[in-house]
């Protein structure tokens, strides 16, 4: 069957270039313009908690039309219209309006896309980390090249560059074809009795707990390491560091799931954000830093692919638009959310090294939750289930 690869992954590419632009500097950014660190925090939070609603919304327009990939363009082409207000905004208000108007709209289209990459591969799904490791590569790429801009020009430029990316992310879904046409399903009960069930219930609290504990860290790492006196490029290189090893883990991931259940996988990921937390909250030196952004292949990259087989196991392809929204809803919208806005307050109260160690604990509790939560006949090898 034939698989768009290049365009799907040229997706992920210009999405996450958008967010390697977005997520290290733009805090940097709103610190340039005078706020203070609960303000960044509340910006953060109405961010990601766009995601609570989003996602849920055009998940379930996407489920009812089967349309997604029309609803991915309508969603890009707005998340770049609405970022264009940032030209111009410069007060708090201005700024957490045109910081949701963006959120409502880009928080949609990457669970809406992950049904489309999942609807074109069908039985392929293993093929999921080598076309999503794109992404990474575009993280890097930008990451990299703006923190060597920014340490030469100033960091307002910042917003050019992401309305240019997000211009482009909506350009190659154009050329995109849509996956093979399925009929449309309307049962919304199926989709509460696949809540109810305790295993899914216990894996989008996991989720919601390891995306807070994320929240620290996307809000306050490159100001913590403005602290500490890295520069721009620096701080750019440590989270290329992370993605790297990320990529490394995509390329490899098949082998993995052939060896591993996704049970273990999401168990021995839980365990190592949680030492991750420990060595950027305590041991703030530039080798532990480093190994510490390595563990992001565990935190997020291994949790991430473990996180989409499941939710395609337990939502199906009926509701599988919707299953991606809860998952980004519960995960990067409340977890993430609650996140921003504990950071943020307690910041400047508790310091470093309580936020991380708070992140650590809640990664080990969202580890003893997994293990007495997702049953074992979940964990059979996701090369077995792929046959």
């Amino acid at each position: 069957m034939y698989v768009p690869y290049w365009r799907l992954s040229g997706f992920y590419l210009f999405y996450f270039a958008t967010l390697g632009g977005f997520l290290p500097y733009w805090n940097l950014y709103l610190k340039a313009l005078g706020l203070d660190a609960a303000q960044i925090g509340n910006l953060s939070a109405v961010l990601v908690g766009s995601r609570i609603i989003a996602p849920n919304f055009w998940g379930w327009i996407a489920d009812r039309t089967g349309k997604n990939l029309r609803l991915i363009r309508l969603t890009l082409f707005f998340s770049a219209a609405a970022f264009s207000g940032f030209l111009a905004a410069r007060g708090y208000d201005e700024l957490a309006l045109c910081t949701f108007g963006f959120g409502v709209f880009w928080n949609a289209s990457l669970p809406l896309f992950e049904a489309v990459t999942l609807a074109h591969l069908r039985d392929d799904t293993h093929r999921y980390s080598r076309i999503r490791l794109w992404g990474s590569v575009g993280f890097i790429i930008a990451v990299q090249g703006l923190g060597w801009w920014f340490d030469r020009q100033p960091i307002e430029q910042l917003r050019l560059f992401v309305v240019t990316l997000l211009l482009l992310n909506w350009i190659v879904t154009l050329m995109l074809p849509s996956p093979a046409p399925r009929q449309p399903h309307w049962e919304p009960s199926r989709v509460l009795s696949v809540l109810k069930r305790p295993e899914v219930l216990a894996f989008l609290v996991v989720s919601m707990l390891l995306q807070a504990a994320h929240g620290p860290y996307y809000v306050f790492y490159s100001i913590y390491l403005q602290q500490l006196d890295y520069s721009a490029a620096a701080t750019g290189s440590l989270w290329a560091a992370g993605v790297c090893a990320e990529i490394v883990l995509f390329a490899f991931m098949r082998t993995l799931l052939g060896f591993l259940s996704l049970r273990s996988i999401l168990l021995w990921s839980l365990l190592l954000a949680a030492a991750r937390w420990l060595l950027i909250g305590w041991f703030a030196q530039t080798a532990f830093l480093i190994l510490a952004q390595l563990l992001h292949a565990a935190s997020f990259g291994a949790a991430h692919i473990a996180a989409i087989h499941l939710v395609q196991r337990y939502f199906g392809e009926q509701h599988q638009s919707k299953g991606q929204a809860l998952y980004s809803s519960f995960s990067f919208g409340l977890g993430g959310m609650g996140g921003s806005l504990f950071s943020g307050y307690y910041w400047d109260v508790l310091g470093p090294r309580t936020i991380f160690g708070a992140a650590a604990l809640a990664c080990f509790l969202a580890y003893l939750i997994a293990c007495f939560g997702l049953a074992r006949d979940h964990g059979e090898k996701a090369a077995a289930r792929l046959k």
